[in-house]
């Protein structure tokens, strides 16, 4: 089969490798869409430490069933599937309380670490186990498809932030994850959902999207967020993008008694101000993934009150995806999502 081979750091290929087989608890998909997430572009380079080539990535993915295993019920050759991305074990004491983003034996497809290698879904075909695919409606494009993992990221942030219609939150940074919090928080029954970034193309989308724009960051984020309202703060702060001066300041936005929600995750250490958190008695909220968002984002987005088609910045075939890979790592501006396709593209 066609692969996108990332050979070595900063090098990727297209190359021929065999086909992958089906066990008897699996699927066999032929990869229709593919998104490229930031992680992929970290790994591209070796910055995260878990993409070890040589390696077939991809983990944001659609296809159909090619092949289906020997002890699979319930799918037949043919349907329009999508799949998380966490292979979870389903018998660790995690995954039977529900958290399979925290399972024991957790393995993510198109990752390369110390602990496990597994092939991704930049290719023809992939296999995963058939506990983690979703069936697809017919209304529903590939590439459309290929953006749920991200979708089920903002809706499990948002379902550990214990959201109380008519509150007001603020989601920093617009980024992939940080849009679709927002249109996430506005399901949730937010009133007013404000989006701060340094980057006025990300916070037009964040406008279009249905949010209060901020161009702002730092300081001058807390004086805005207190300008509007009244001194008092937001009653939650989402913060999507993993660095000090945003944690901090998500922490000095929200109200007394308020709520903070930690996604973002590219420092692996910030400074935390303790005593504005504990005499505010603010809640730190960690989110990690997502834990069985899929069949509610599938809803979403075919219903249309999640809209991912404006995030999706291009739908290029799988061997121009050397190329999308260096322009993301670039940090072109105004690109947001890029979809790869091993096969014939559909419209969105």
């Amino acid at each position: 089969m066609k692969a996108l081979l990332l050979s070595k750091y900063r090098y990727l290929e297209i190359a021929d490798l065999p086909t992958p087989i089906a066990g008897p608890d699996e699927v066999l998909v032929r990869v229709a869409a593919c998104g490229i997430c930031g992680s992929d572009v970290h790994g591209y380079d070796g910055s995260s430490g878990r993409r070890i080539p040589p390696l077939v990535m991809g983990h944001e993915a659609a296809g159909t069933a090619a092949v289906i295993g020997t002890a699979v019920t319930g799918l037949s050759e043919g349907d329009r599937i999508t799949f998380d991305s966490t292979v979870s074990c389903g018998t660790c004491p995690y995954c039977l309380r529900g958290e399979i983003n925290l399972c024991d034996k957790r393995r993510v497809l198109g990752v390369s670490c110390g602990d496990y290698r597994c092939a991704g879904a930049f290719a023809e075909y992939v296999a995963v186990p058939r506990h983690i695919v979703h069936r697809l409606p017919e209304s529903l494009s590939f590439s459309e498809a290929a953006m749920l993992e991200a979708v089920s990221v903002a809706l499990h942030a948002v379902s550990l932030s214990s959201v109380v219609s008519g509150e007001t939150a603020l989601v920093l940074g617009a980024g992939m994850i940080g849009l679709l919090t927002l249109q996430a928080l506005r399901v949730a029954g937010c009133s007013r959902v404000f989006v701060a970034d340094v980057d006025a193309f990300r916070l037009k989308l964040a406008t279009g999207l249905g949010a209060n724009a901020l161009l702002a960051t730092g300081a001058d984020l807390v004086s805005q967020i207190s300008a509007i309202t009244d001194g008092r703060g937001v009653d939650l702060a989402v913060e999507a993008v993993g660095i000090d001066e945003t944690v901090r300041a998500a922490i000095d936005c929200a109200g007394k008694g308020g709520r903070v929600t930690l996604v973002g995750n590219v420092s692996p250490e910030v400074t935390l101000p303790l005593q504005k958190v504990v005499t505010r008695q603010i809640r730190l909220q960690g989110s990690c993934a997502s834990a069985g968002e899929y069949p509610q984002a599938i809803e979403l987005v075919a219903s249309g009150k999640i809209q991912v088609k404006p995030l999706i910045s291009a739908v290029a075939p799988l061997e121009d995806g050397p190329r999308w890979f260096a322009r993301l790592h670039s940090r072109e501006p105004n690109l947001m999502k890029v979809i790869l396709t091993p096969g014939e593209a559909e419209s969105i």
